[in-house]
């Protein structure tokens, strides 16, 4: 086979192919036997068809396209490997010559990833945010663990900014009630930021046993986008009443006995949380600084392909909060515009990214043991709440296991970068990568840090 790559832009290629027939015998004789399963022939039994009868009955055309069918893309691969090419898309082929017994000749153009060197990027320097632990981290964990154990209370007052209301809600147009928009009993934080426009300013000062209509735009239902007038009944007002920071709470909200051992485990936690952001941030800053040197063009098809997955997800997550359009950006307090902007950038940069670590792995000759497969999915089993041997074999069953390894190999190639790096904090201190890596884990080298590694009391 000869193979010959005609660039037709920094993105894309062409390649024509030339292959001896001989080549094709394997593809040949499965094409005959897949005819003969095919047709009925006088005499013959199913599969037992003659290639010779075959011929003089239907054509030596048939089973010359069905052998170009097998053959072809095994060898579009080959001629892939041979010339060192990094396709990003589906091939268009074209067969342009065909000499029965000879030789055939075929095209492939494809786009690719374009070729750049990806410059020295030992020792770049990058900030992160300092690992040290202050009072108010203390404080601000306190205070979720507070607001976790909270008690509502009720009161004789009108409803303010986070108290909670209990209230009916029914929405009618023109007179006529709504039945899909009602609900009875419902819980609400004054506040909160529904997604029902000029709920919290109706409910500002509102007591037990009042009454409220406002106009606002319906979010869900058949009625999503028309106007309509809420009605509010509030039933109760409750004020949130946090609990004493004593040892008291500390055996309520924990395993200890007294505030000062919760306060000691809580810094530990939030030192821990802070050392595996300090790495996470060391690797992605170095490799945002390694992608401001290099300048790489975008193959079309991959940008294409990147924003409408991105686009379908956003569409699969509005449909399943069952807002509308314009409900779930403004919950989100964005546009869709703004967000399909957002979606070309950072697509942009997704691809980009692939590309230069998918050379630092080849660089590196990175891989990926059986043990590194497993902790994958075992991690993400925990985020995504599903059990280990569920998710291993749902990867395996849609072809998702060759995925999870680029991801695995992409990471190390990030910690790679990371590791090169010349890392100072905040405060212009050095820090040490290795030496965080042995207070997490214990040991010299870490894989890159999970979220679920972070942990809360």
């Amino acid at each position: 086979m000869k193979t010959a790559v005609e660039e037709l832009s920094p993105t894309r290629v062409k390649l024509t192919v030339e292959v001896p027939f001989e080549e094709l015998r394997p593809s040949l004789d499965a094409a005959y036997k897949k005819v003969a399963q095919q047709v009925r022939v006088p005499g013959f039994r199913p599969g037992k068809v003659p290639a010779r009868i075959i011929e003089q009955r239907f054509g030596r055309a048939v089973v010359l396209e069905e052998t170009l069918n097998d053959a072809v893309p095994k060898l579009y691969g080959q001629a892939v490997d041979e010339v060192d090419l990094f396709p990003v898309s589906q091939p268009d082929i074209e067969v342009t010559k065909i000499e029965d017994g000879e030789q055939i000749e075929f095209t492939a153009e494809v786009d690719i990833r374009p070729n750049f060197d990806v410059p020295d990027y030992a020792g770049a320097e990058v900030t992160v945010d300092s690992a040290e632990v202050s009072d108010e981290d203390i404080d601000g964990q306190l205070d979720g663990l507070r607001q976790r154990f909270a008690t509502l209370t009720g009161v004789e007052r009108a409803a303010a900014k986070n108290d909670f209301v209990v209230m009916d809600l029914r929405a009618e147009i023109d007179g006529q009630n709504i039945e899909e928009q009602q609900a009875n009993e419902v819980s609400y934080e004054v506040g909160a930021g529904s997604v029902l426009q000029g709920l919290d300013d109706a409910l500002e000062g509102m007591s037990a046993g009042e009454e409220k209509t406002f106009r606002t735009e319906l979010v869900g239902g058949e009625n999503a986008g028309d106007e309509a007038d809420v009605v509010i009944s509030v039933k109760s007002v409750k004020e949130k009443v946090l609990p004493e920071l004593d040892d008291e709470f500390a055996q309520l909200a924990s395993e200890f006995d007294t505030l000062d051992e919760l306060k000691n485990s809580i810094r530990e936690t939030a030192r821990r949380n802070k050392l595996v952001d300090v790495v996470v941030q060391a690797r992605e800053n170095a490799l945002d600084a390694l992608l401001e040197k290099i300048e790489i063009p975008i193959p079309d098809s991959a940008l294409k392909a990147e924003v409408d997955a991105r686009r379908h997800n956003l569409d699969h997550q509005i449909a399943e909060s069952g807002l509308s359009r314009d409900a779930f950006f403004r919950l989100y307090q964005t546009t869709e515009e703004e967000r399909f902007a957002e979606f070309d950038a950072s697509s942009v940069k997704a691809i980009k990214t692939g590309f230069v670590l998918d050379k630092i792995v080849k660089a590196e000759e990175l891989g990926v043991s059986e043990q590194e497969l497993t902790n994958f999915v075992v991690r993400r089993a925990m985020q995504m709440g599903v059990q280990p041997n569920q998710l291993a074999q749902h990867l395996a069953d849609n072809d998702q296991l060759t995925l999870a390894m680029v991801e695995i190999v992409r990471d190390k190639a990030k910690s790679v970068i990371g590791d090169a790096a010349k890392v100072v904090d905040s405060e212009g201190n050095e820090v040490d990568l290795k030496a965080i890596y042995t207070e997490i884990n214990g040991e010299e080298v870490v894989e890159e840090p999970a979220e679920d590694e972070k942990t809360e009391d």
